[in-house]
């Protein structure tokens, strides 16, 4: 079983904004690759899917940004996935829209998300796919940064890039190494 878990903040609000880059991808996969079931359970939207004959969950959390460690703990904990099954999307704003890339592990950062997720995952060893978001223009405090909107054409970015992406899924499924699925779409 594979768990792709989108990080960002529940309410119409938050939609677009930079901090819920993350769901926005997510959404692209889940267009992708469709689900046969959707249910509310452990603080979250979970998208059931089956590729390639793997179970796939796809994640929304609803707990906030800096308590998303809470819910994937008790998935992880509930359905026994292991932490090298897990993918983790998020919003980098230390790289600028357009720019995308996996990692395997590291720190959180100064991302909330990402410290309340190695906070109750116990590691910081899991696998991600930072999303760049672009780092506060002039006179923007950070928090204010990451839940503002995405310009139009930012947002056209972030959903073209991710659909671009969408077939490591598939890659990931079959058996494909994060290593190796790094190496791919990395490039």
């Amino acid at each position: 079983m594979k768990l792709i878990v989108g990080l960002g903040n529940h309410g119409s609000q938050y939609e677009v904004t930079r901090h819920n880059a993350g769901w926005i991808a997510l959404d692209q996969l889940i267009d992708k690759y469709g689900y046969t079931q959707q249910k509310n359970e452990h603080n979250s939207i979970i998208y059931f899917s089956t590729i390639n004959n793997e179970k796939v969950l796809f994640v929304k959390p609803q707990t906030y940004m800096n308590n998303s460690g809470i819910t994937i703990q008790a998935i992880m904990h509930y359905y026994k996935i292991d932490i090298k099954d897990l993918v983790v999307l998020h919003d980098e704003k230390d790289f600028p829209i357009g720019k995308n890339q996996f990692k395997m592990n590291g720190s959180a950062a100064g991302h909330n998300g990402i410290k309340s997720l190695i906070q109750y995952l116990g590691t910081q060893n899991f696998n991600r796919y930072r999303i760049g978001i672009g780092q506060p223009e002039e006179g923007w405090q950070i928090i204010d940064w990451v839940l503002s909107k995405f310009k139009p054409a930012e947002l056209e970015s972030i959903i073209s890039n991710s659909k671009q992406i969408a077939n490591f899924v598939n890659d990931w499924t079959i058996g494909v190494t994060f290593q190796n699925i790094m190496n791919k779409y990395n490039a």
